[in-house]
């Protein structure tokens, strides 16, 4: 796995708006990743309550030798000891595309806590870094976490002061009280920031980096809404469009419809791989369900490759989501009649927007009889689960893999700062089958098996039932 897969860099939200240009990863306890998107710069006094041979201390160390070495036997030694669950390829990945690190400097230290600054060896990127090491045990590293910052940042560039950290909190706990689809959720988080403000909690927090990475876990942990995040972005951000002012999606201007454009085509708007399998069964990679607006002749040409096929596979394994209207879009392509989908309540409006299959679609349909299998993953999220969940409720598809990541609500970024920006979920999907929605619990298969099993107990199950 590359630099740019393990740091994520932001893709355009459900609501089209782009998240942030850099991004950090989290390596949690359970070694599963957590990605939140932000940007930095770093240049303060070292603040130091720990020896160079702390816990923290030796566990950077020790990264870093491993990684830089390239070595797979050194980075699983390193794993074995410190990091059990690391995928060590996905290491050497990183440390292909970066070169490795050099240590520009640590810029706090504590026993079971670092922060640290690196610098691409293949170029002039800087990133800032973190590690935490576990209380009960010694060489435990229970966090990792990256984020770049951009080339040839600074120190300084970073640090924030309490007018700073205090405007932060005030127009985050404004935006949340205006927007946040869940009102009662809003108020009880705008209370409880409040009072941990009050308390002096975030006094401590002279790096825009860190402030930010800890005000967005506390987000996580008094919602557990993923599509919830405050990110820092060292270059100072744009004020936001007057349109974002209701949450909505600014129109493009030409110069940017055209970059946008270009952007998907590149990506094939999402559809990675279309092909027809041995069997005469239809094969689509869909890692992304792009705006129509730019990918509608895209989708077209896809699933009409794929309409004359016997059955139909979706992998959706790497789908992270996307436009409500791509995924009605290539629903039509699957049912004979005009079928409600999904409708989208908005809290700041008040009002529903219905979602249904298309009356006519350009191109050939597969059809409302063939059978269809979708592949899913832990990774698929967001609109890629949509997808999942509503052709689940209208029993035309059968689903294998894992369950879905559990991200429901769509949302909107919103300028909060020079230096900072909140994505905040505005709205929610409610099924007009169920009535509710797959948000903090993901999608299940009917099949379970690990992700990377999935295309072939797929394939399986369409020979059984041919």
């Amino acid at each position: 796995m590359v630099f740019a897969s393990l740091l994520r860099i932001a893709l355009p939200t459900e609501s089209g708006a782009q998240a942030s240009p850099v991004a950090r990863v989290s390596i949690t306890e359970s070694g599963r990743a957590s990605n939140h998107t932000r940007s930095a710069s770093v240049t303060r006094p070292l603040r130091s309550t720990a020896r160079p041979g702390s816990p923290s201390s030796v566990a950077l160390r020790s990264w870093l030798t491993a990684f830089n070495s390239g070595d797979s036997a050194r980075l699983g030694a390193y794993a074995r000891r410190f990091e059990p669950d690391v995928v060590v390829t996905d290491e050497i990945g990183f440390r292909e595309q970066t070169g490795g690190f050099d240590l520009v400097g640590i810029m706090r230290r504590e026993p079971r806590h670092v922060e640290f600054l690196v610098r691409e060896r293949k170029g002039p990127m800087t990133a800032f870094g973190v590690i935490d090491v576990s209380a009960a045990a010694q060489h435990r590293v229970t966090g990792r976490r990256f984020q770049p910052l951009g080339p040839n940042v600074h120190a300084a560039d970073l640090h924030i002061g309490a007018a700073v950290r205090s405007s932060t909190l005030a127009a985050a706990n404004a935006m949340l009280d205006t927007f946040y689809v869940l009102p009662d959720v809003a108020q009880r988080v705008t209370d409880t920031l409040r009072a941990r403000e009050a308390r002096g909690a975030y006094r401590r927090f002279e790096n825009g980096v860190m402030f930010a990475m800890q005000l967005d876990d506390e987000l996580a942990a008094l919602t557990r809404d993923k599509h919830l995040h405050l990110m820092y972005s060292v270059p100072p951000l744009p004020p936001d469009s007057p349109a974002n002012a209701g949450a909505t999606l600014p129109m493009h201007s030409p110069d940017d419809a055209r970059r946008e454009q270009l952007r998907l085509n590149a990506r094939r708007c999402g559809f990675d791989k279309v092909d027809v399998l041995s069997g005469n069964v239809g094969y689509v990679k869909l890692d992304m369900f792009a705006d129509p607006a730019f990918c509608e002749v895209a989708a077209s040409v896809a699933m009409t490759a794929v309409a004359a096929t016997r059955a139909l596979i979706f992998d959706l394994r790497d789908n992270g989501g996307g436009e409500p209207a791509m995924v009605s879009l290539v629903a039509s392509y699957l049912f004979d009649r005009r079928t409600h989908l999904n409708d989208l309540w908005t809290r700041r409006t008040g009002t529903t927007e219905e979602f249904w299959t298309r009356d006519s679609v350009s191109g050939v349909r597969f059809g409302g009889v063939k059978p269809i299998v979708v592949l899913t993953s832990s990774r698929t999220f967001s609109g890629g689960e949509e997808f999942v969940y509503d052709l689940l409720q209208l029993k035309r598809v059968t689903v294998i893999g894992e369950t879905t990541g559990g991200g429901a609500h769509p949302m909107a970024s919103h300028r909060i700062g020079e230096h900072f920006m909140l994505t905040v979920p505005f709205a929610r999907p409610v099924n007009p089958v169920t009535h509710t929605n797959w948000e903090g619990v993901g999608v299940a298969p009917h099949v379970t098996v690990p992700a990377d099993d999935a295309l072939r107990a797929a394939l399986q199950q369409i020979g059984r039932d041919r």
